[in-house]
């Protein structure tokens, strides 16, 4: 039997469960808001969506693997361009461009025009800190790991704090290599 074609972002996205986008939007508003509330400084509440992000995303990618039918990515080149066409739009209904790659292929751009999370949102003076999103950058960072890809994921540019668009940069740390419970020769 021949291998499965990978599916496109748009053949998956079809085919995935959906919620309503308002009320993921304003859910995820409000958890953000109880964070803002439960631990006060800026700086903690970046780091504890962070760390939901990575916990989702350590998660997430079995649910990506098993219906996006993707295959092992051959280059890091080729997990960026999954990942913004196929994951983004599976996942949150958009896709991102992937930009600004460094000159060894260990560091790229994603940039979104569009960001569902932030329908409705205005940053108050007291959180202009706040990368509003970086439970996003928890999730790539967790999925990445699990595919043996250590990750700095940051933001560079927020249109909540007034830039043209939204920008995470993506950092290869390093490559992990699959370790196996078992040796095979015994």
């Amino acid at each position: 039997m021949a291998p499965l074609a990978p599916k496109t972002g748009d053949a998956v996205f079809a085919s995935v469960d959906r919620v309503n986008a308002e009320l993921f939007t304003l859910t995820y508003g409000a958890m953000v808001r109880q964070l803002l509330t439960d631990l006060e400084e800026v700086d903690e509440v970046n780091k504890q969506l962070d760390q939901m992000g990575y916990n989702i995303g350590v998660r997430l990618i079995d649910e990506f693997l098993a219906k996006s039918n993707v295959s092992r990515c051959v280059d890091f080149k080729e997990t960026a361009d999954v990942i913004a066409k196929v994951g983004f739009k599976m996942f949150l209904g958009i896709t991102a461009s992937v930009t600004s790659w460094d000159a060894e292929g260990t560091s790229f751009s994603l940039v979104l025009e569009d960001n569902p999370l932030v329908d409705f949102v205005e940053l108050p003076d007291t959180c202009q800190g706040l990368h509003y999103c970086n439970i996003l950058s928890g999730v790539l960072r967790g999925a990445l790991e699990m595919v043996s890809m250590k990750t700095e994921v940051t933001w560079v540019r927020d249109m909540l704090h007034g830039d043209d668009a939204y920008e995470l940069r993506v950092k290869l740390l390093k490559q992990v290599p699959e370790e196996y419970p078992y040796k095979d020769d015994e």
